[in-house]
């Protein structure tokens, strides 16, 4: 069971006030279903909910990407799921801040708390953008990643190149759905389709291709890569 912070960093309690007056009761219900039942919310919804958060941290400045870092981990620990929301909007914010050991933040978000929704969004607005600052990290990190025994690491693996367009690594992401093809998790399964069928708006002839020569992919990650084909 993860520890929760008994008390809220002061930085936070400002947010904390806004997220309360905007709660709503049944929505919190609805989102909570949503999740399988897997986190509790305030209620808020998500455009709103980015919207408080934005405007809190342009109001708020941080003097140091080190405390950047620790406020977003201690609202990860927070049992509303809009923390972890919010501390994927603070660590974005603050990415030309970012130094190389980041990615030890950027990796806890993915494995705590670990759902689609928190993960997919750290795969854009974080594991995306750090290893465009330090591409000399892609290989090893990611490479540790797709080898994990972690579903969500192997996720985040795929899926960090989903906005990359003409600068994606085809050579890695061959080399990674090839490795996941045989998993039987169906989070793996959707995000190899996802990932490919994301990449053929940029290269259609390549996912055509890749899925041709490669049988042994799943029917999902297939049908998912080849959606938008006549």
């Amino acid at each position: 069971m993860e520890i929760e912070f008994k008390s809220m960093n002061v930085y936070l309690l400002p947010l904390q006030k806004l997220f309360q007056q905007h709660a709503d009761a049944v929505k919190a219900a609805g989102a909570k279903k949503y999740m399988l039942n897997r986190f509790v919310f305030y209620g808020i919804v998500m455009a709103v909910c980015r919207k408080l958060s934005k405007d809190f941290i342009k109001s708020n400045s941080l003097t140091s990407v080190a405390e950047v870092e620790k406020i977003a981990k201690q609202a990860w620990q927070l049992p509303e799921r809009e923390w972890q929301y919010f501390a994927i909007e603070l660590l974005s914010h603050y990415k030309n801040q970012w130094t190389i050991s980041t990615i030890k933040t950027i990796e806890y978000c993915i494995v705590h708390k670990s759902w689609w929704d928190t993960v997919d969004a750290i795969a854009d607005a974080c594991a995306g953008e750090y290893f465009k600052l330090f591409p000399q990290q892609v290989n090893a990190v990611t490479g540790a990643w797709n080898a994990s025994e972690n579903m969500w690491l192997q996720r985040s693996s795929l899926l960090f190149q989903k906005k990359y367009k003409a600068k994606t690594d085809t050579r890695l992401l061959a080399a990674y759905i090839q490795h996941l093809s045989s998993s039987k998790e169906f989070f793996i399964r959707k995000a190899i389709g996802w990932i490919l069928r994301e990449y053929a708006k940029t290269n259609a002839d390549w996912v055509k291709h890749f899925v041709e020569t490669n049988q042994h992919l799943s029917a999902l990650s297939r049908r998912e890569a080849l959606k938008h084909f006549p």
